[in-house]
Formats: structure tokens, sequence, C-alpha cells
């Protein structure tokens, strides 16, 4: 089984710090972590600045009395930190890459050298934006958080018109936070199915069951949210991983991986001989016929096969064979 990609989301979590920020990818190193993701947008990549209408404030939710503009303005990472962000991950061996919300954010991030364009969930039916992106050449991951079939049909088919074949979708829920009910993971083997790429999980729920169980179906990349300290508040604490959990699922990951193993029915010689096999249970003379009564089978497996019980009834001994002995072709004619 190929290692799953495990990638830690920083997204908000930087509350604004640059310090914050690189102190939270070293976190991610040691956490165990492949890869380190950042967003890449300006708050007029995603909205306007207006506070009425469809731009008001809102009334419900983890982001209640926010506008987009202001939740946007608070969560987006300055472009000039990304390149400094992404020396830091690289010196403690992790892959930096990011989401784009415009072609904007594409261009600066190929500028920067980035190595994977992930796809927002919300983002999955601008399908010029991932047309743009997977023109790159690089790979691409895609949310499929809000998308029917027929919609995640239509970024595959973006990234394949520029010769782009390099896709893995997401099985993702666009809760935040998400509840273990609302995962469906038993999606991703369909998903695999039906689209021929392969699947991961970007999960928004708190522990490491969503990942684990999405692992043993078939998964092949876990994207988790971190923040150092949930305390420290920002609008993704509440659904984030701290390290210890982060390093936690990791290995539940890891783990799981090693459970799955290989497809084998192989035993090994040392199994074998714990197995059941014919021994003799009373003392057989030289001459005397071997019958149910004097053999049996038992544990052991170093005696002939059970197997051949029927077989063996009837023979005629032609050594005297102890009792405790595991009976052998070559004691009876």
């Amino acid at each position: 089984m190929s290692k799953t990609f495990i990638i830690a989301e920083l997204s908000a979590n930087h509350n604004n710090n640059f310090d914050i920020a690189a102190e939270t990818i070293r976190a991610i190193a040691k956490a165990g972590a492949d890869a380190v993701k950042v967003q890449t947008y300006k708050p007029e990549s995603l909205t306007l600045d207006m506070d009425s209408g469809y731009f008001a404030p809102r009334t419900e939710g983890l982001w209640k009395d926010y506008t987009p503009w202001k939740l946007y303005s608070q969560a987006s990472m300055p472009y000039q930190w990304q390149p400094k962000l992404k020396e830091i991950a690289e010196e403690v061996g992790l892959i930096f890459f990011s989401s784009p919300f415009d072609n904007e954010g594409v261009d600066f991030l190929e500028s920067i050298g980035n190595p994977i364009y992930k796809i927002a969930s919300l983002e999955i039916n601008d399908t010029p934006l991932i047309e743009y992106a997977a023109s790159k050449g690089k790979p691409m991951i895609i949310s499929t958080g809000v998308a029917e079939a027929d919609e995640i049909a239509d970024a595959l088919a973006a990234c394949r018109k520029v010769g782009n074949n390099n896709v893995t979708l997401l099985k993702c829920t666009s809760q935040y936070p998400a509840t273990i009910a609302d995962a469906n993971l038993a999606t991703i083997p369909e998903m695999q199915n039906r689209f021929n790429v392969d699947i991961g999980v970007s999960d928004h729920t708190q522990g490491s069951i969503v990942p684990v169980v999405a692992v043993s179906l078939g998964a092949k990349i876990v994207e988790k949210h971190f923040t150092l300290d949930r305390a420290m508040g920002g609008p993704d604490a509440p659904f984030s991983m701290e390290p210890h959990e982060f390093a936690q699922m990791v290995k539940d990951v890891r783990d799981t991986e090693s459970a799955l193993g290989v497809v084998t029915y192989n035993v090994n010689e040392k199994d074998k001989l714990r197995r059941r096999s014919l021994f003799v249970i009373k003392n057989i003379l030289k001459g005397e016929k071997i019958t149910k009564e004097n053999i049996r089978s038992i544990r052991p497996g170093h005696g002939i096969h059970p197997g051949f019980l029927s077989q063996v009834v009837g023979k005629i001994a032609k050594i005297d064979i102890a009792r405790g002995t595991p009976l052998d072709f070559d004691h009876f004619e």
C-alpha cells in the first residue's frame, strides 16, 4: 500500500501574525505531516466590500456577525509572507503548496514555484479557474464538498481539457465543524470507481476517526486543519487540530496503513506447524492395523495432514510406533 499523503491546512490559523504562521509550520513538521497547505487570495478574490444584501453580516453559524469581506480580510494570508513560509516549510522537510482563488493567485503561486494546486470546495464550479490552474501542469487536488456528480465530472473535464490528468478528488463535508454522521465515507470507493482517479478526504470533524476510516476505504490523501492552540481563536480554530492531536492522527493513519498491509493468503512454515495433524494416541506394534482408535487429528502439525485420515486407516504398521509420535507415511505399508 502506498503511503497516505497527509496535509496540514494552515488556513486562517496564522492570526495575521507571521511568527505564528512560521511556528505553526515547524509544529506541523514535528507532528508528522507530509505537507502544509495555505490559501492564496485577497478579499476581492471572493467577495465585495459591502454590508448589505448578499454581502450582509452572517446571522448564524461559526462566523455569525461577520460580513464576507471582514471574514476574508481577517483570514487571508498576505502574499509577501508566502515565499518566506515556503522556505521555512522546505527547511523542515514539508511540501508547501496553496489553494488559489483567482487567476492572479495562480500567477503569483507560479512565480514562487508552487508544486501542487488545491481547489477548494466552493470553487469547484469555477471551471475557468480550474482550467487555468490545471494548465500549469502541476498535480491538482479538488475538494468536492458542495458538488454533485456532474459538477465533479465538469471539474475533471476542465483539467483534462488542458492535458492535466494528475487529479485527486477529496471527499469533503463543507460544514465547519462537520459531524461524523455527515461524513458519508462509503462514497470514497464509489467515487474512485466512477471517476477513475485517486480519492482522499478533507475532514472538518473532530478527532481521527474520519481519516482512519477514509484510509481504510482507499483514501490516498488526508487533509486536516492545524492550529498551535484553539484557545488562540480565529475563524478556523474550532475545527482545527492542535499539535498533539494531529500527531496522534498521523500515528493512527500510519497504523491503519500497517493494518491494511497487502492482499495475501500466505502462511509461514512456523504457523503451519501450529495446525492439526495425525498423531499416534496409543502404542502401535509392528504388524498392527492403524485405526481410528489409535490415531487422531490433534495439534501440532508435524504429522500427516488430517485429510488423509480415511486413507491411512486400515494400513499395517511396519515398525513399532509409540504414543505421541506424529504419524508418517513411512510408518506403514
